[in-house]
């Protein structure tokens, strides 16, 4: 049983929640699955540690944002299909028009940004991150040899700090799990409250192809604008690995060379992403807003910000069937325990590369992060506020010191 009413399973209340986590979850990918973990297992304990686990493992798999894949599955999972698009809707959405009303001329907008806020934001991230790597490492690493595959796992990223690297440390975790473990069968389980049927499935990943191999033909065969903007979007969000910042080569390619987006814009935009919360996919609404030929303003920035986060619910929905019933298997539960401490060991490895050194330089920033880090974990402050108030102490030291 949860701690929490039933009214939480509408999809209002799904998007509200959501939408508190789009305005406050700064610090990237790494960071946003922190912030999950908090508000739905601790907090709101909409699914189990080992759940929750499995369930990252599985979007670190599929191609696209892993933390807004989470937050599909976990609106799904609460109410439907219109709850897996009041999740997204809410996580994505501020940071989205943030940054078309950036396209559409406020150059003021970074410099609106008092010094140090920034700062403050990365700093608060370290405190995040950390607490979630160590909350799942009680949870999910809870023998030697478990902490020994997490911290194989962690040196294994830091030497390959690519999104093959990701994946092959998960894939050699599973091995390793199925050699080493031996659940007994029937072992308690902890199923992800999503029922859904394989042909549902098999719907959603044939449509996910279909649109794959059909939109180039489209746009070969119908020269349009917004048709080409969508195949392009949709191609970026449907072939990349590792998380947003592995997206950005691809988009350069197909907007700045054929003259959609100067690459002076491109930079001003990536840049002006850093500073906002959410998942840095929303730059493709920057893009779409961007544009040198119509659609272009809101318009555009829509239709961008819809087609590069399509094959993520697609991916997601159509995954989920055979992923709890491969998860009941003994046998694929002994791989999801070296898959699980694996994940550990990528979140550890993130912690330090890249948000401790991007954030942490003086010793003030080290002070900072661990006042955060005792607020979290302590204080049991909410993380908004503690985001918040590491914004204003970043501010703060910036101008006094």
């Amino acid at each position: 049983m949860t701690n929490v009413t039933m009214n939480d399973r509408s999809p209002w209340a799904v998007f509200l929640i959501f939408l508190r986590l789009g305005l406050t979850s700064f610090g990237g990918p790494i960071a946003h699955l922190g912030y999950f973990r908090d508000e739905f297992v601790t907090r709101r304990q909409w699914l189990t540690e080992r759940s929750y686990a499995d369930l990252v493992a599985l979007c670190q798999f599929l191609p696209g944002p892993a933390s807004s894949q989470v937050g599909m599955a976990l609106g799904l999972s609460r109410s439907g299909y219109a709850g897996a698009l009041a999740a997204w809707a809410g996580f994505t959405l501020p940071s989205a028009i943030a940054l078309i009303l950036f396209a559409l001329g406020i150059a003021s907008y970074g410099d609106a940004m008092p010094s140090g806020l920034l700062h403050g934001l990365k700093v608060v991230a370290v405190a995040v991150v950390a607490q979630a790597v160590w909350g799942m490492a009680r949870n999910l690493c809870p023998d030697a040899l478990r902490v020994t595959i997490m911290a194989a796992a962690t040196c294994f990223v830091l030497l390959l700090p690519s999104a093959w690297g990701q994946v092959g440390a998960i894939a050699i975790a599973a091995i390793i799990g199925l050699l080493l473990f031996k659940p007994q069968p029937g072992a308690a389980h902890d199923p992800l409250p999503i029922v859904m049927r394989s042909r549902v499935g098999i719907f959603w990943l044939t449509l996910f192809f279909a649109l794959l191999m059909g939109l180039p033909l489209l746009a070969a065969l119908f020269p349009n604008p917004a048709l080409s903007m969508v195949d392009a979007f949709y191609r970026a969000g449907s072939l990349v690995f590792g998380g947003g910042h592995v997206v950005l080569p691809l988009l350069q390619a197909e907007v700045v060379p054929s003259g959609r987006v100067s690459n002076e814009s491109f930079l001003a935009g990536y840049g002006a992403t850093q500073a906002v919360p959410g998942p840095l996919f929303t730059f493709a609404a920057f893009l779409g807003a961007s544009m040198n030929e119509a659609p272009t303003g809101w318009l555009g920035g829509l239709i961008c910000l819809l087609a590069i986060f399509a094959p993520s619910f697609l991916l997601v929905v159509g995954a989920l069937p055979f992923w709890e019933r491969l998860r009941r298997n003994p046998r694929t539960q002994a791989a999801l325990f070296g898959i699980n401490a694996a994940v550990v060991g990528l979140l550890l490895a993130a912690l330090y590369q890249p948000v401790w050194t991007s954030a942490i330089h003086e010793p003030q920033d080290f002070g900072l992060a661990l006042v955060a880090l005792v607020a979290l974990i302590l204080w049991k402050l909410p993380p908004w506020l503690v985001v918040v108030g590491s914004g204003i102490a970043g501010w703060s030291m910036s101008t006094v010191l």
